[in-house]
């Protein structure tokens, strides 16, 4: 829906044309939070009924533990991601009325970019819900680095809280999801600010799992 809305307002104050694919990277900022959910629980749901027990005497080397979810969220994340920029193009071609353009080599490297954030924030959420074990602390954290902390420094304006911004994981990642806007730095320094985040997110999930009894 996010999408249609996003290339109905392009098309009503007459922006020139852009990628289509512009509409479903405008609304990963809010389809983001399934994964986020997702991840999450996939997690945390062990801790609150107590099976993180069996998995870990099962699975003595707790890493293979934290990789395996990180594995299978990311790569769950990621093919969400894929579909939810297809069908979000689709949707968001009607509403564009014209206003939108469709290259194979755009549009196929938007719909790769949108499922590598997607992966990547279920790699960043598995990393954080091992330090928090807690469904509702790992959602206050994120929530407040992917949403609350871009709006307020959006809102706040400057280029100094913008530059924050760009550093931030969404933030960053509208460089490389978005064609046509300016950006402060390359899409490829973009991408290693994500995973950067993501990756830091998931050593330190692993050394508290590893320190933490179950």
């Amino acid at each position: 829906m996010f999408t249609y809305y996003y290339a109905a307002i392009a098309r009503i104050n007459g922006n020139a044309v852009q990628p289509v694919g512009n509409a479903p990277a405008a609304s990963t900022v809010l389809a983001q939070f399934a994964v986020v959910i997702l991840a999450t629980i996939s997690v945390t749901s062990e801790y609150s009924t107590g099976s993180v027990r069996a998995s870990l005497l099962w699975v003595p080397r707790r890493h293979r533990v934290h990789v395996a979810k990180a594995v299978v969220v990311g790569g769950v994340a990621f093919i969400a991601g894929i579909g939810f920029a297809i069908v979000g193009m689709v949707v968001a071609w009607g509403g564009f009325g014209g206003r939108a353009s469709f290259e194979a080599g755009t549009t196929l490297t938007q719909i790769l970019a949108i499922g590598g954030y997607q992966a990547l924030i279920a790699l960043l959420t598995v990393g954080v819900a091992f330090v928090t074990r807690h469904a509702a602390g790992a959602l206050s954290i994120l929530t407040t680095l992917l949403w609350a902390l871009p709006s307020m420094l959006l809102g706040l304006g400057g280029p100094t809280l913008a530059a924050i911004n760009d550093h931030l994981p969404h933030g960053a990642a509208d460089h490389f999801m978005f064609i046509g806007t300016e950006a402060p730095h390359s899409a490829v320094t973009s991408v290693l600010i994500v995973v950067a985040w993501a990756a830091a997110a998931h050593l330190i999930g692993l050394y508290v799992l590893r320190r933490r009894d179950a």
